[in-house]
């Protein structure tokens, strides 16, 4: 390694040193109905006994992000870190007003419903490119990994070099098979749980402690 090239390692270690982030901003992504918002919650609920957002059975409940700053997650391993948490709204790859029909909105709050989470889509996009340090990457585990949204939101989070955890979740139901998700992409970790019954918590702080600091 040439002088020059050395002497710029160490000027770009000592300025990333004085700017070094006092927090890191975690993404949580996934496509409609896997369980985001619901993971979020237990998060924040476990740091702070609060909640960041409502939930519901209807896709794109969450359509705009949420932040919850300084989230304080202690992992079993001793290790403590300091987060900003941002619930995305669900990505998709197609946003259809008729789907929300079939829930029994009335066909203007239906489109308007869809409109907005197509709005949310375009903003959680941008804070995927903007201002996201890593991302937990949330997939139901009884429906098929390779869905094309997935394959997708991997990719662009690979594109950017973020620390990415995958989180094979509602293993309560009796149809999961999380080892699919393990299998589908074997290249990053992957940690099965449920986030409506808090289990396999403690796993996911000790990953994160490790991979979003």
């Amino acid at each position: 390694m040439s002088m020059f090239a050395q002497a710029k390692k160490r000027f770009s270690k000592f300025f990333q040193n004085i700017f070094r982030r006092k927090r890191s901003r975690i993404g949580i992504y996934g496509p409609p109905n896997a369980g985001k918002t619901t993971l979020a919650n237990r998060i924040v609920r476990d740091c702070s006994g609060d909640a960041i957002g409502p939930v519901s059975e209807i896709p794109h409940e969450t359509r705009r992000a949420r932040r919850r700053e300084n989230v304080i997650i202690t992992g079993a391993n001793g290790n403590t870190l300091s987060l900003d948490i941002v619930d995305t709204p669900g990505v998709t790859t197609k946003i259809d007003y008729h789907e929300f029909l079939e829930y029994g909105l009335e066909q203007d709050e239906a489109i308007s419903r869809a409109r907005e989470a197509t709005e949310g889509v375009a903003e959680a996009m941008h804070w995927l490119r903007e201002d996201i340090h890593g991302v937990i990457y949330v997939m139901d585990s009884t429906l098929d990994p390779f869905m094309q949204v997935n394959i997708m939101m991997v990719g662009i989070i690979e594109s950017r070099d973020l620390p990415v955890v995958i989180v094979a979740n509602k293993t309560d139901l009796p149809d999961a098979a999380p080892s699919r998700i393990k299998s589908a992409f074997p290249q990053h970790p992957v940690i099965s749980l449920s986030g409506l019954e808090g289990t396999n918590m403690e796993e996911l702080y000790d990953m994160m402690t490790e991979h979003f600091r």
